[in-house]
């Protein structure tokens, strides 16, 4: 695990960083905020423990905001973020391409965290670090273009055009439909968040390996109607906009679910 000791610094440089990266500051705050309602109240006292007042989505984007880090000593966590991972015709094949993978990914990543969290020998800032990076991660695993193909970077490489700006497909889904919706995060998650018990229970059914494969099944969908030069504006919206809010749900969910079970 990557210590925190004399790097914590970078996190106030950083947080005046506004560049998206992943679901947008807005994004990861509304799958933060959404968890944090969703916490047994014995989760609520472990996070008070290593967050102190400071709720999740105070430091939700902060695993991007590192990405600026000139020292490199971040650098290994960048492929922490996503998996790629070419269209699979089931989930027998994709279970089988995704464990084959060689080295960490956001799936592999999911349970080394939670190993780390749960350890009574992981140290109070360690502990932090791997919290902190388990609220971002699974806000990713829930963007589907952090599970999408490799040769084209999950959709970095897709060029398109969105009310006449050009972007990449990736970005598309990271913040821009997002901040078309005009929303604040606790707006959005305010707005989301008002499954019934049951419904929530079915959300947080699963596996993280189920969930993955989820995103990775929507990512093939939107490949296959954002083609390479699309230009989209509100049609995009109509198609894809509560698709986009089900998946911030399901994030904030799932994310509370993970949290709850750790403790």
């Amino acid at each position: 695990m990557i210590k925190l000791a004399s790097k914590l610094m970078i996190c106030l440089m950083a947080l005046s960083f506004t560049q998206a990266f992943a679901w947008g500051l807005t994004g990861h705050r509304v799958i933060a905020q959404i968890a944090e309602n969703h916490l047994s109240n014995k989760a609520k006292r472990e996070i008070k423990k290593i967050f102190g007042k400071e709720e999740l989505a105070y430091w939700a984007n902060w695993p991007d905001f590192i990405k600026s880090d000139t020292t490199g000593v971040w650098k290994p966590t960048n492929v922490w973020h996503y998996v790629n991972i070419d269209p699979q015709p089931d989930f027998e094949s994709f279970k089988k391409n995704l464990e084959a993978q060689a080295g960490p990914s956001m799936y592999t990543q999911i349970k080394v965290l939670s190993t780390q969290i749960k350890n009574k020998q992981t140290n109070a800032k360690d502990r932090k670090i791997a919290m902190i990076f388990l609220v971002h991660i699974m806000g990713d695993m829930a963007q589907p273009m952090h599970t999408g193909r490799s040769g084209d970077l999950g959709g970095n490489k897709i060029k398109v055009t969105y009310f006449g700006k050009n972007i990449n497909l990736h970005s598309l889904w990271d913040s821009h439909m997002i901040e078309s919706l005009g929303y604040s995060y606790t707006e959005l998650a305010h707005l989301l968040d008002i499954k019934t018990k049951d419904e929530v229970k079915k959300i947080q059914e699963g596996t993280v390996l189920d969930w993955v494969y989820e995103s990775h099944q929507l990512a093939n969908n939107i490949y296959a109607n954002t083609p390479d030069g699309s230009k989209v504006s509100y049609d995009y919206g109509y198609k894809y906009d509560r698709i986009l809010e089900d998946q911030l749900l399901k994030g904030g969910l799932r994310l509370a679910k993970v949290i709850n079970d750790l403790f």
